[in-house]
């Protein structure tokens, strides 16, 4: 374990990275004895150092999620990261790309809770049963640890990923709202373009067979910590699309058929 002066330093690292659009090496890399329980201790420094300058916690976001990209960085179980109010831009947002590194989008489902939600055996059902209404997201991703080093090739692991907030940079919610019995979360779908061309497409069932899931496995991993998913907080559940590159002058939109369209605009 790395120890708390560590952390702390750490996550200034990342905390100035964001802010001034720039990459530090991966962790991984530097701290090979590096554990999870490190990575989310960044994670939460990190989150403290905002809180301190005035933000609140909004909410949180799970990625991950999918098997395919589970595979993809050897890992077999999702992660997740903190939403600060800072983070939350409203549909059509214009992006200003100077203030970002390597932004990406994915395109999933918010739920917004109407009641607290804790661990450590929480179901789905309850999910369903916690939750005010669903509404379509997209996910600005962000990479404050560089994915490849540029010396060695080597790619960044999930370690580095967690420590970085799970790569979660900005959500931008649109199109309808929904109460989570009002439709079956499993096949709702995705058509996300990029400049009028299709890019990817989905369907939730992608996000462990069930949107609702995600949000499960999150109040229980969260329920040793004695960390309670909050009424009104915004739970990003997971991406059922691949993540697609974002450049400037790019406009994203995202079709979730019944349930309305989300878009950006890179700037």
């Amino acid at each position: 374990m790395l120890d708390a002066g560590l952390v702390a330093q750490i996550a200034r690292q990342l905390d100035q990275a964001e802010q001034q659009a720039t990459q530090i090496a991966q962790l991984s890399l530097a701290y090979p004895d590096l554990q999870m329980a490190d990575s989310y201790a960044i994670q939460n420094a990190w989150l403290q150092l905002k809180q301190d300058r005035g933000l609140t916690l909004r909410g949180h976001k799970i990625g991950l999620t999918s098997r395919a990209m589970q595979q993809a960085v050897g890992i077999d179980t999702p992660d997740y990261g903190f939403l600060t109010d800072d983070m939350f831009l409203e549909d059509a947002a214009q992006i200003d790309t100077g203030r970002l590194i390597e932004p990406r989008i994915e395109a999933e489902l918010a739920f917004v809770l109407a009641e607290d939600l804790s661990g450590p055996d929480c179901t789905l059902h309850d999910v369903l049963d916690a939750t005010a209404w669903i509404t379509p997201a997209l996910e600005l991703l962000d990479a404050r640890i560089r994915r490849i080093d540029p010396d060695s090739g080597r790619r960044r692991t999930v370690l580095d990923t967690v420590a970085d907030n799970a790569a979660n940079s900005a959500i931008i919610c649109g199109g309808l709202t929904v109460r989570p019995m009002d439709l079956d979360l499993r096949r709702a779908g995705v058509v996300t373009l990029r400049n009028g061309i299709v890019e990817e497409t989905g369907l939730a069932a992608g996000v462990l067979n069930h949107p609702a899931n995600g949000i499960a496995w999150l109040a229980n991993r969260l329920a040793p910590w004695g960390v309670t998913l909050k009424k009104g907080q915004v739970i990003l559940s997971g991406s059922f699309i691949r993540p697609i590159d974002a450049r400037r002058g790019d406009t994203f939109t995202a079709d979730y058929g019944p349930l309305g369209t989300v878009s950006c605009h890179f700037t």
